[in-house]
């Protein structure tokens, strides 16, 4: 039987456990603790694209870029997805490969830069939604919306800056990335929901361009998983199970649910937080929709457990 393809989403939150210690020594820990029960994956028969948020990555950069404006040039946002692109699919590259070859699995990792097409005319643009960065106190959030920022409170976390987040609509390298993951590689990809670029048209022409914005990355991951007709969308994030009513008296863990019952809570709209569980909700139903056969949430941790069937949330048509 020709093993499965599985798009494997990693929260850009989860690659710092601790807030108070962030610092990349801290992320490898984390990194090469995702990679051993990602390695299950591959072991198993799973064929794999990685894709990765980069939120925290990025708002810390966007900090040192304003601490040394005074000295060196500024990095625009859509080189910054870049180059978190390029670091954490180093990073998760390097530290599967050496998890893969500690079992005696000889198996190529790579990484693509990769470029995503929005639309120029997305209302996000006018109203940005997407939090980057750390979390923080309302005060520092007051203090940099002095500076010029747009600030909110995410999902009772604490505050966070906020970016335009346009509706992804297409990966540009897909075609490369279907075509690695063919050739037997693990291919991590989409990074940081990938660079948003716009198509500017001239007469037979068309050319790309980045803009200031940040792409979600479980939208984008559940649109490459369409794209390339996997089998599996694999969402890893904080929690163990996704729940109704969240944090309050009446909350419920879900086991199994069907896409039209999917549809029905998240109309709803008081169950799934923006900033966190919603675009994950989003993207399993736009999978699912499309054909998908099965998407699952859970955390690193358990993502054998729930290929199994012991725990996570599972999603079918």
């Amino acid at each position: 039987m020709p093993s499965k393809v599985a798009v494997v989403a990693v929260g850009g939150n989860s690659l710092i456990v601790d807030r108070d210690q962030p610092g990349v020594p801290h992320q490898w820990d984390a990194v090469r603790e995702t990679c051993r029960h990602i390695a299950d994956m591959v072991q198993a028969g799973w064929r794999l694209v990685i894709t990765h948020g980069n939120g925290p990555q990025v708002g810390y950069i966007l900090r040192r870029n304003e601490l040394a404006a005074h000295a060196v040039h500024s990095t625009p946002l859509d080189l910054i997805v870049a180059d978190t692109q390029g670091s954490i699919g180093y990073m998760l590259q390097q530290a599967l490969r050496n998890e893969l070859g500690s079992r005696g699995i000889e198996h190529p990792v790579v990484s693509v830069v990769t470029q995503v097409l929005v639309d120029q005319d997305d209302p996000d643009f006018q109203q940005p939604s997407k939090p980057i960065g750390g979390f923080m106190g309302e005060v520092e959030a007051r203090a940099f919306e002095q500076e010029g920022w747009q600030v909110m409170e995410d999902a009772g976390r604490g505050w966070r800056r906020v970016v335009a987040s346009p509706k992804p609509l297409r990966v540009i390298e897909q075609d490369a990335i279907r075509s690695l993951l063919a050739a037997g590689n693990v291919v991590i990809a989409v990074g940081g929901g990938g660079i948003p670029v716009i198509e500017n048209q001239s007469g037979e022409l068309r050319d790309l361009r980045g803009v200031y914005a940040v792409i979600d990355k479980d939208r984008a991951s559940g649109l490459l998983a369409q794209e390339i007709r996997a089998n599996l969308l694999l969402i890893s994030t904080g929690v163990e199970r996704v729940a109704l009513n969240y944090g309050k008296p009446d909350q419920r863990w879900l086991d199994e649910v069907t896409l039209a019952e999917a549809r029905a809570y998240l109309a709803e709209g008081v169950h799934f937080a923006k900033g966190s569980m919603a675009p994950k909700v989003e993207a399993v139903i736009n999978f699912l929709a499309d054909g998908g056969e099965k998407a699952l949430i859970t955390d690193p941790p358990n993502i054998r457990r729930a290929l199994d069937g012991q725990t996570g949330t599972h999603f079918r048509p």
